[in-house]
């Protein structure tokens, strides 16, 4: 194919600011994943437009001279419907329509198009016109611990957590995403290459919490065994969330549970199948399928390492499955019923904390390759692709995170439908939802299955459309959205987030100016700033140059010449860190050894930031080393399993921590 495919950009920007050009035969490979564009039908798949603006649609017509007589008639979503006439060739609709999806059509012809109308601006809540600012804390769930889990965080947990930083003036906590992982591959932990993004991680039901496991004798018996309750403790004592055991102790727990909820009134639940529908039908086979499968044969990893007749959502067998095997997957959809009502509790209480945000979901780029999403839809998702990052200093040979793209032509062909499901299962239950690496929204970097990472290209998506759909989708749900733009960020991207009433996302650590560390009162409003993330080491291993150290050991780093380019960048951001805090607090002297005291006065001054959020991490309140997360990294180091190294009660009565959270407070206040 010639380099001219209308979604495809033949070149990236590379760290310097050069054009990099793909070689003709990776932009070949990568068209051709894309396949040829379909040819235009007399009306689009699809319009999006701004409440108010003129609305006009243009027929596609062969012969330009023919003139349309068609009558085109647009349903509205309340069901009103409304008429006119094509004139030149072009539908002309009023400018005054509400706000939602409608339904245009022809008459005499056999297309449709679904016309969107979205708003200005996605949702803010008050406190941002009255120009207040807010802080939270940053969760990573399944490091929580407490004496009443089973060795991971939970929705009990977190709980827990809200009402002790609300009683200390918090506003929210950020969670790591919660999307359903695979319970039959347990050790298959990250949150962000989950099986699907439409359901939540079963692992984060509190199963000690739900009515039918505390009605059942034979849950209880089971419960309080010695052996049970030895596995129980050991699970919670481990420094690291181990989520074979821990998956087994819960899935036993939840069976029976499930088993007496059978005999009870099944009115509620029913509904919650009623309303969910296919999508819900889909993970509850799944994950029942690779259970069944996984219990007679090894490596049963995820739908790619099964039997062919099981690969699709929409074979023989599988409805033969879900006839023979009914109750095993009616469990796996009641285990998502629970795990929705929990969390839908956490909101409610959140709410009656008095907390402005609550707490806000994570939603990751994409999914994994071999789980239910694209299980159950192989038109939408490029198989053959896989989503990464072009090569920069750090990664040479560019980035592959074994993500499958969905194709931007089909997301159109299907009224963005996808899109809007996916937003609609996060936003659920939530005061605000934070977009992992939204550059996707613009265009992401695929690269062919099994090439080499740099062998890539990046394909465009309609930015446009997708932030005024996020934006509608905000408003009707009253959920805050917050951004996270990092790395090589497209032209004019930062901007159009800013006039969507999109929060950007700020590290401190990489905020500099041509004077230095960037003045926390020069950061933007509608942002919000944290010192680090899931993918950066504590302020401690921060500091202490400990990322390194682990990053040597295990091979992330393409050379020592590199590495001498980072540590010697880290050298100098210190000392511009230093000099701005030294300039308005007091910060420890490095030779104390960066101890608690240094690390809650950094978190100090950082939360005089200007930005509307502040955002900060128990691990660096209890001056924590261990990162939970190496990027770069898989099997060689525990990602995703590290723990607190106190319980939440814990953490709450240690005085040193109620004083920075008491300052952070009243710097919050003004």
């Amino acid at each position: 194919m010639k380099q001219s495919h209308p979604f495809l950009n033949p070149y990236f920007i590379d760290e310097h600011g050069r054009r990099c050009y793909a070689e003709p035969s990776v932009y070949d490979k990568v068209a051709k994943l894309l396949g040829a564009p379909k040819s235009p039908k007399i009306l689009p798949f699809v319009k999006v437009f701004k409440q108010g603006e003129p609305i006009s649609i243009a027929l596609f017509v062969a012969d330009e001279t023919h003139q349309a007589q068609q009558t085109w008639q647009l349903t509205l979503e309340s069901g009103e419907i409304l008429t006119g006439k094509c004139k030149r060739n072009t539908i002309h609709l009023p400018n005054n329509l509400p706000l939602g999806y409608h339904q245009l059509s022809l008459d005499d012809v056999n297309a449709n198009c679904r016309v969107i109308i979205s708003p200005e601006r996605a949702f803010q809540p008050a406190e941002l016109a009255e120009k207040k600012k807010l802080w939270g804390a940053i969760l990573q769930l399944y490091t929580l611990r407490s004496e009443q889990n089973w060795g991971i965080g939970d929705f009990g947990d977190l709980a827990e957590f809200l009402t002790r930083l609300a009683e200390k003036g918090g506003h929210f906590v950020g969670l790591n995403p919660i999307h359903s992982l695979f319970p039959a591959n347990p050790e298959g932990a990250s949150p962000y290459s989950p099986s699907s993004r439409l359901w939540q991680n079963i692992l984060y039901i509190n199963v000690g919490a739900i009515d039918a496991f505390q009605q059942s004798e034979e849950a209880q018996a089971w419960f309080y065994s010695n052996e049970i309750q030895r596995q129980l403790n050991e699970a919670r004592e481990k420094e690291y969330v181990d989520y074979s055991q821990v998956t087994w102790l819960k899935l036993e727990g939840l069976r029976l549970a499930y088993r007496h909820f059978c005999q009870q009134d099944q009115s509620q639940f029913e509904q919650f199948i009623a309303e969910n529908g296919e999508p819900l039908k889909v993970q509850g086979t799944f994950d029942a399928l690779h259970q069944w499968l996984s219990s007679q044969f090894s490596d049963q990893w995820g739908w790619s390492s099964w039997d062919a007749k099981y690969q699709s959502y929409h074979t023989a067998c599988v409805q033969q499955f879900q006839e023979e095997q009914s109750d095993l997957v009616r469990f796996y959809m009641w285990l998502q019923f629970i795990a929705q009502q929990q969390l839908q509790a956490c909101n409610q209480l959140a709410k009656q904390l008095g907390m402005p945000i609550g707490f806000y979901r994570d939603l990751a780029v994409g999914v994994a390759d071999n789980g239910a999403e694209t299980w159950a839809d192989k038109d939408l998702y490029v198989l053959g692709a896989s989503v990464g990052a072009p090569p920069d200093i750090m990664a040479p040979q560019g980035q592959n995170w074994g993500l499958s793209p969905m194709h931007p032509e089909v997301l159109q062909e299907r009224g963005y439908q996808p899109f809007i499901d996916l937003l609609r299962a996060n936003m659920k239950d939530c005061g605000a939802l934070r977009i992992d690496h939204i550059l996707g929204f613009a265009r992401l970097w695929w690269v062919s299955k099994g090439d080499s990472a740099k062998n890539g290209a990046y394909v465009k998506y309609p930015l446009e459309d997708l932030l005024s759909i996020l934006a509608l989708e905000s408003q009707r749900h009253q959920c805050l959205i917050i951004a996270e733009a990092l790395g090589t960020v497209p032209e004019g991207m930062l901007e159009a987030l800013e006039n969507k009433g999109i929060l950007a996302y700020n590290i401190f650590y990489f905020e500099y100016d041509s004077q230095g560390s960037k003045p926390l009162e020069n950061y933007p409003y509608q942002a919000m700033t944290t010192l680090s993330t899931h993918d950066l080491p504590t302020v401690q291993g921060y500091w202490k140059g400990y990322d390194f150290e682990l990053g040597q050991k295990y091979g992330v780093y393409p050379n020592e010449e590199v590495l001498h380019i980072l540590r010697n960048a880290r050298h100098s951001n210190k000392e511009a860190i230093r000099r701005a805090v030294e300039s308005v607090q007091v910060l420890e002297p490095d030779s104390a050894g960066i101890t608690q005291v240094f690390n809650h006065q950094l978190q100090s001054y950082v939360a005089d930031t200007n930005s509307v959020l502040f955002g900060t991490q128990p691990e660096d309140w209890l001056n924590m080393l261990e990162p939970v997360n190496i990027p770069g990294t898989s099997t060689e180091y525990p990602n995703w399993r590290r723990k607190l190294s106190q319980t939440t009660q814990a953490i709450f009565a240690d005085e040193k921590v109620q004083q920075l959270l008491d300052t952070i407070c009243q710097k919050r206040k003004g």
